[in-house]
């Protein structure tokens, strides 16, 4: 099976190729110097990768062979002169004939035409709360997106540090999804808001079952987000940031790390974890990993499966390794890349 990794870093991406999963050729930095952010493939085949500068802003570009690139001409934007900023886009998702892309400033923006244009969903953008809306220590970031590949007009949004929220219309109203999550700061008059999501991951085969990595540990909900019950039995902690599901064999993988005030793996244990059991248990992953102490953390975006017993994971110090077997073994790809923001993986591209 061949796979190509999408590598987003602080000054750059990488694109990772292997015909066999087993060796790996790096090309790479594109677009040097940029933060490289989020990455998709479009119904039609067509890559999107988001920049983000200091200077020049948000970008998107678009390439069909992961060679040539164009930076396109629009992308997601708040109306100029207006009291939000769009700083980075944080998450690209494809569904269906859309492309969604959650921003910070927080918000939400989808395209139809492959990326040409983009459209705000104001009911979640403008909602009646937003503007009590307070940021995690990654900024106000809408981060995590899920669509139900069996009704695309029901859509997940996460946004650090307010919560989840869902949409059963496609978009024209949305709802918070935190009852049974631990608050992290209560507002005194909005009782909605105040929960940091970090990641999401749900069964593609029944989008009703969601895991959600929050700042205060690991969830599950098995009613689309209506209710929450706690799901980290075996975490090595109730702090990280990245969660992942293989849609084939329903395996679970996380990245826990000490705290919200040390965010490193405990004890220097670099693990990925992983359950079996729809998350009733986790337990650690060794083989392959680093043996002596590892003080390096995985990021929210930095986790990604293939589909077929794959599982890649890169390391804030621009480490990645690799699995092939679900997480029995990893091995560690041959680069060391600055520090890595995301990584999404691409069978047979």
């Amino acid at each position: 099976m061949s796979v190509t990794l999408i590598v987003g870093t602080g000054k750059g991406a990488f694109i990772c190729r292997s015909e066999d999963r087993a060796t790996w050729r790096i090309d790479g930095p594109h677009f040097k110097g940029w933060k490289a952010t989020a990455s998709t493939r479009t119904a039609s085949g067509r890559y999107l990768v988001a920049t983000a500068s200091q200077v020049y802003g948000a970008a998107l570009h678009a390439s069909a062979d992961l060679q040539a690139w164009e930076q396109l001409e629009s992308g997601p934007a708040y109306p100029e002169g207006g009291e939000k900023k769009l700083n980075q886009i944080w998450t690209l998702t494809s569904a269906g004939d859309r492309v969604y892309a959650g921003v910070d400033t927080a918000g939400l923006f989808y395209s139809g035409d492959d990326g040409a244009s983009w459209h705000p969903l104001p009911a979640l953008n403008d909602h009646p709360t937003s503007k009590s809306w307070f940021p995690g220590a990654g900024g106000l970031c809408a981060h995590s997106v899920l669509v139900d590949p069996k009704n695309e007009a029901r859509i997940w949004c996460g946004i650090s540090a307010v919560g989840v929220w869902r949409s059963d219309d496609g978009g024209e109203s949305w709802h918070a999804k935190n009852d049974g999550i631990r608050l992290v700061i209560e507002d005194k008059e909005l009782k909605e808001i105040g929960f940091c999501i970090h990641g999401l991951a749900a069964d593609p085969e029944d989008a009703n079952t969601i895991w959600r990595q929050d700042h205060t540990g690991m969830y599950v909900t098995r009613d689309g987000g209506d209710t929450w019950a706690p799901s980290g039995e075996g975490l090595a902690s109730w702090f990280g940031f990245p969660v992942a599901l293989d849609p084939t064999t329903k395996n679970l993988y996380a990245f826990p790390m000490e705290s919200d005030e040390f965010r490193m793996p405990k004890d220097g244990a670099f693990r990925v974890y992983r359950s079996t059991d729809g998350g009733k248990s986790w337990h650690p992953l060794t083989e392959g990993l680093p043996t002596t102490p590892t003080y390096a953390g995985v990021l929210r975006g930095a986790m990604a499966v293939d589909g077929q017993g794959g599982v890649y994971v890169g390391s804030s110090a621009g480490s990645i390794y690799a699995s092939t077997d679900g997480g029995d073994s990893w091995q560690p790809l041959p680069c060391t890349l600055p520090r890595i923001l995301s990584v999404e993986a691409y069978p047979d591209a």
